[in-house]
């Protein structure tokens, strides 16, 4: 209803991160900062190319400087420790909230502009709005610039959408707080006991309820954002479609964390070249893929299990 919204929907967006994380309030000026510069100077002419490599460069730099350093060291300091050589200080970096998703938005948003697919944001006020819109800053799903690129200036409410958007905002805080919040309790309970006191049905039962509660959580955080993404007038992408349903591994990754998947393949898998060479070729590149999306979700050798079994 304000003729200034983006502002208001910017300075909400830092005042809900600054609640969450307030340390972290300034990585995350820094990232807005820095994709909307690099953008800028990517419309200058010879920029592009050397632009999208600088863009890159920065959002996984910080991110593997958060995220990674402290895993990075530690196992170099087990094969230093081995050697007989001194070890390295291990970083105490605390992770910023929601440092996953922003850095892949802003990686989207630069070679997008690489590929002309859009043009960047002139208004810095603009830009930040869509890099801290808080629905989905802190749990996805990744929404690519692209998608709300004509909503920035002019977007409309109607009462249907508002209540529409209300709909979905309960569905997800249902999903999160009726099912996800309950059926956490007994897997925490269970996931807890000893290996050698567990027994076949109890282990069962606790696979299967973490099995209902991951889902509900991460679905239900995306209900929520797509619904109060309604409510400000912009279109968010469906972020899970029945998962559970799947037939296959591929089938699965279809329906699971779909802007996660999407995303990888636009970037990633298409770019090394996808399923277009030989078979190895083709391997490689998922195996790539999958390995990195592994890593995406956590700083361990049990995420890189998990990616190189999908």
């Amino acid at each position: 209803m304000l003729p200034w919204k983006n502002l208001v929907l910017l300075l909400v967006s830092l005042a809900f991160y600054a609640w969450g994380d307030l340390a972290s309030l300034p990585v995350l000026l820094v990232y807005i900062v820095v994709n909307y510069v690099i953008g800028r100077l990517m419309e200058r002419p010879g920029w592009r190319g050397p632009g999208a490599v600088l863009g890159v460069v920065a959002n996984l730099g910080l991110l593997i400087t958060y995220k990674y350093a402290g895993f990075l060291v530690t196992q170099a300091n087990v094969v230093l420790a081995s050697l007989g050589a001194g070890v390295l200080p291990v970083p105490a970096l605390v992770l910023p909230l929601g440092i996953s998703f922003f850095s892949f938005q802003g990686i989207s948003y630069i070679l997008d502009i690489r590929r002309g697919v859009i043009r960047p944001q002139r208004s810095l006020i603009a830009f930040g709005m869509y890099k801290a819109m808080f629905p989905q800053l802190i749990a996805g799903p990744i929404v690519r610039y692209r998608t709300i690129a004509g909503r920035v200036a002019h977007r409309r409410v109607s009462a249907f959408r508002f209540r529409f958007g209300l709909t979905l905002l309960i569905l997800g805080l249902a999903q999160k707080v009726l099912i996800a919040n309950t059926v956490a309790l007994p897997a925490d309970q269970i996931f807890a006991i000893p290996h050698a006191q567990l027994g076949f049905p109890t282990a069962w039962f606790g696979a299967i309820c973490y099995t209902l509660q991951i889902f509900f959580d991460f679905a239900g955080y995306s209900t929520m954002a797509i619904g109060m993404a309604h409510l400000f007038g912009f279109n968010f992408p469906i972020n899970f479609n029945r998962p559970y349903i799947a037939q296959s591994v591929t089938e699965f990754w279809r329906r699971w964390h779909i802007t996660l998947s999407t995303w990888f393949r636009d970037y990633l898998y298409i770019p090394l070249g996808g399923n277009r060479g030989s078979a190895w070729s083709t391997y490689r590149n998922l195996l790539i893929v999958f390995v990195l999306c592994g890593f995406w979700h956590g700083a361990a050798w049990t995420f890189l299990a998990w990616g190189l079994y999908h």
